[in-house]
């Protein structure tokens, strides 16, 4: 793996801040050429159509909205669709792709100027950070309800082939999961969670599983710095289990306050930083004691 850094500062001259992008984009595609999967990370592309606002501007060009040029729409979607993957002319045969990363930096989180807009046009993959979760040391800060991708059927075939058929369905329930927690915590902030029932009280701390023991990672931490589709997987299908299994049991007469008082729950949460990829094993293993935890807790209010 190699990387290559075309730096240019806010201080430099406007034209060059223009064409760093392109200078960027065109390394890319010569190492694309040689067969090779290139990641192009443009950071960010405000900047660069600050550049070319300024630009227009001293060419005395007709200005748009916020003064950016009527053409930015069209160079950012020129920029976008350099992406792909290609097989090479000549021989030998050589397939390689670029992938391109844009950052867009709207002043104030404003989503409705140009730069935005016109960018959530051409891509199919967004991912929103929240400054509301980087100041509660949430890392990644991404927020999963504003983020997207469009690629889902097409990956899906792959999650299914190499890793499991149950992917699509696992994570359809645990997006659900999040979905209700989003909603029920506007009658969180009005009522308190006193107002809840149980079955909504146990959306909530699941939910609370999903961002902790998923959702989050530590890049310094050795084993959590990277997790493979096999691991999220296992990881997955437990917390949506133990959600599955806490619905059942409340329904057989056992607490919520049982459910939180669970010892398996802070082995959920700590799984993604103590399991290491070849000691997945382990994480089978914990199906068993949910199950049998859950069984003390039903089995007690049930006899009483």
């Amino acid at each position: 793996d190699r990387t290559v850094l075309v730096a240019n500062t806010s201080n430099m001259p406007v034209a060059a801040r223009e064409a760093s992008i392109y200078t960027g984009v065109t390394i890319a595609e010569y190492y694309r050429d040689m067969g090779k999967d290139v990641v192009l990370v443009a950071d960010s592309t405000s900047r660069w159509a600050e550049a070319l606002r300024e630009m227009s501007g001293r060419l005395e060009e007709m200005p748009a909205e916020e003064g950016y040029p009527s053409y930015l729409a069209s160079r950012l979607a020129e920029f976008y669709e350099r992406a792909g993957r290609v097989r090479a002319q000549g021989s030998p045969d050589r397939d390689g792709s670029v992938t391109l990363i844009g950052a867009v930096s709207p002043s104030g989180g404003d989503f409705t100027e140009p730069v935005t807009t016109h960018t959530m046009r051409f891509i199919k993959t967004f991912w929103a950070l929240d400054a509301k979760l980087a100041y509660s040391r949430h890392y990644p800060s991404i927020n999963w309800m504003n983020s997207y991708s469009g690629y889902l059927a097409d990956i899906g075939k792959w999650w299914g082939d190499n890793v499991s058929k149950d992917w699509f369905e696992l994570r359809k329930e645990a997006y659900g999961i999040l979905q209700r927690e989003d909603t029920l915590k506007e009658i969180v902030r009005l009522l308190g969670p006193e107002a809840l029932p149980d079955e909504e009280k146990l959306i909530l701390e699941v939910a609370r599983m999903i961002k902790i023991g998923i959702l989050q990672q530590n890049s310094f931490d050795d084993v959590d710095t990277y997790c493979s589709p096999q691991k999220q997987f296992k990881l997955l299908t437990l917390l949506v289990d133990f959600y599955r299994k806490g619905q059942a049991a409340l329904r057989e007469g056992a607490s919520l306050a049982d459910i939180r008082a669970m010892p398996v729950i802070a082995t959920l949460l700590k799984a993604r930083m103590e399991v290491k990829e070849e000691e997945l094993a382990k994480l089978d293993a914990l199906t068993g004691t949910i199950e049998s935890e859950f069984k003390k807790i039903s089995g007690a209010k049930i006899t009483a």
